[in-house]
This record gives structure tokens, C-alpha cells and sequence, in this order.
């Protein structure tokens, strides 16, 4: 039995509610909550299989492993915290967990938008305020059906078709934007180009893969393509779109508002405008933090591992 380090647990298991009985029977397995730079060296002394959670493991930080490690299990989707080519050069591999929060990351992002065609995040903070306006005044925020309203979809992986999904029971026309376009076979489905979703879509959502093509995607030229009274929505990683950028139409109300999962950097400044903009839900990086979510990317990295060990590697990235 391989020896496995999981080199910030705390990341994943912050309540302490998670179950590792999966781990324990497939390696020898040390947690730690958390390590800095010299940690992880001394800690991956000895060590097969290395799990991280959006720790940066640079080329200058891999090129120092000990022989031993054979493998690199990210402990979530996305993997550009590690260095895969320093990685691969030193004949380690490297394994993601691409499929254990699609359902909760989804579920995320229709909340956002039922919670923006009703206005609710604002009217939540009227009353924090002591503000009963539209109880006393009449309805005085926006609020319209879902139905036949055009949602578009920046990716087609995994959370992407599991918004779709609920989409299309929800009655909305859905266009889609991704490298490899598809042929969906249903008329409530298009592949289009960026442009001409940004320029029909009343929701824009998020959900491709944070890479140096898709750094800042979302810029002020693409920005300018959206109707004024569109939205757009991001949880997948906060660099996708240029914060600056957004936050200037927002404060011109080039758009309508956003929510944002996730922000760039992380957490944000707390003088970070987005913070007080009334137009604006905001959330931690919750999408993946779903109690079910978390215990299931402990047993499929149980899975990975023992797949790794048998010589049928599954989910490598590099």
C-alpha cells in the first residue's frame, strides 16, 4: 500500500465532517490542515501520492520532490495551481476529480439566477435596513418570469449540461459557447459564436476551464456586447472575467448585475467595490463546498488512487 500525503485537508474538511474511511483502505494516508513551502518538502519526504487542494505547486517547488512521488491528486476540477509540465518532466503524474460538484455547482448557479429575476438578494437588504418599501409602496425592485428568457452557457462539460438541464425545465432558450461547438439535436439548444451569445443572452453563465486562453475572456469589449438588461454569472474561476473591467459596467449599468462565486483575487480586498454594489450577489467560493459535494471527492479520490495503483490511471491532466 502506497503512502499518501494530503498536504492541506483543511481546505476540503473545515467543519471536520468528512469521512476518510475511503482513503484509509486504499493508502497510508497523513493529513496535515494546512503547509506553507518548506512544509511540503519535508512533508512529501517518503511520500508515493500527494493530495492538494488549490495549493500552488510551481516548477520551483516540484523539481524539489523526492523521487518517490509517483502521483499528484488535485482535490478538485481545476488544476492550474500545479505545474503539470514540471510535473511530467520529473515523471510524476497528475490526476484531477473533474465531476464531484457539478451537481452543486449547478445547483448554485440556478439559485443565482432565480435569486436576480426576483430581485431577491436586494430585498433581503432593504430589509437588513429597515427599508419595507415594497411592502408599504409597491413592488419597487425588478421582478419577471424565467420563462422564455435566453440563457447562455460559456463551456458544455460537465456543470454545464447539468445547467442546461434544469434550464430547459425552467423554459429557457439556452445558447452555448465552446471551443469544440456540438449538435445538440434539441431546439431549445444552439452552438453559437461568444459574441452572438453575449449580444442575445439575458443570463450569462460561466463554466469553462481557467486557462492562459480563457484568462480575462470576459473584458470590457465583451462586456460592451450585452444587453443592459443582462446578467452575468461566474463559478468557475474569478480571473475568466476582468474584474475591473465588470466593475466599471456595473457602475455604468452596462449590465443589469452579477453574481460571483468566485473573484480574482481570493478572498477579495474589503475595499473591494463589488462588496457594496447593490446590483451584485456575492458568495465565497461556496459552489463545491456542499457537505455531499466534499465527502464525494474524498471517495473518488479513494477511487483515483486505487485505479492509480492497479496501472489503470484515471483522470490525468498531464
Amino acid at each position: 500500500m502506497r503512502n499518501t500525503v494530503f498536504l492541506n485537508s483543511g481546505k476540503v474538511d473545515f467543519d471536520n465532517k468528512l469521512d476518510y474511511s475511503s482513503l484509509i483502505h486504499v493508502t497510508n494516508i497523513t493529513k496535515y490542515n494546512e503547509s506553507n513551502y518548506d512544509e511540503v518538502l519535508e512533508r512529501t519526504k517518503g511520500q508515493n501520492i500527494i493530495i492538494t487542494k488549490e495549493l500552488p505547486l510551481g516548477r520551483d517547488i516540484i523539481t524539489k520532490f523526492p523521487p518517490s512521488v509517483e502521483l499528484i491528486c488535485e482535490a478538485g476540477t481545476g488544476y492550474n495551481n500545479i505545474d503539470i509540465i514540471a510535473a511530467k518532466e520529473k515523471n510524476i503524474t497528475v490526476c484531477n476529480i473533474p465531476t464531484y460538484s457539478s451537481e452543486a455547482v449547478a445547483q448554485l448557479t440556478i439559485t443565482f439566477i432565480l435569486s436576480l429575476c426576483s430581485s431577491m438578494t436586494r430585498q433581503q437588504v432593504m430589509l437588513s435596513h429597515k427599508n419595507y418599501d415594497n411592502f408599504t409602496k409597491g413592488l419597487m425592485v425588478n421582478h419577471f418570469e424565467i420563462k422564455n428568457k435566453t440563457l447562455g452557457v460559456i463551456g458544455a462539460g460537465n456543470i454545464a449540461k447539468q445547467v442546461i438541464t434544469v434550464a430547459k425545465i425552467l423554459g429557457m432558450n439556452i445558447l452555448v459557447y465552446s471551443r469544440s461547438p456540438k449538435t445538440w439535436n434539441d431546439p431549445q439548444i444552439q452552438s453559437v459564436s461568444l459574441e452572438e451569445l453575449l449580444k442575445e443572452s439575458d443570463f450569462v453563465t460561466i463554466h469553462c476551464p481557467f486557462t492562459s486562453e480563457t484568462k480575462n475572456l470576459i473584458n470590457k469589449d465583451k462586456l460592451q456586447l450585452m444587453k443592459d438588461s443582462s446578467f452575468i454569472i461566474n463559478t468557475a474561476r474569478g480571473a475568466i472575467i476582468n474584474e475591473a473591467d465588470l466593475i466599471e459596467a456595473l457602475k455604468s449599468k452596462k449590465i443589469a448585475g452579477a453574481a460571483l462565486d468566485v473573484q480574482d483575487p481570493e478572498p477579495p480586498k474589503p475595499d473591494n467595490p463589488l462588496f457594496f454594489m447593490d446590483n451584485v450577489i456575492l458568495t465565497p467560493h461556496i459552489g463545491w463546498k456542499c457537505t455531499e459535494s466534499r465527502q464525494r471527492l474524498i471517495d473518488l479520490l479513494a477511487e483515483n488512487i486505487q485505479s492509480f495503483a492497479n496501472g489503470k490511471t484515471v483522470n490525468v491532466v498531464n
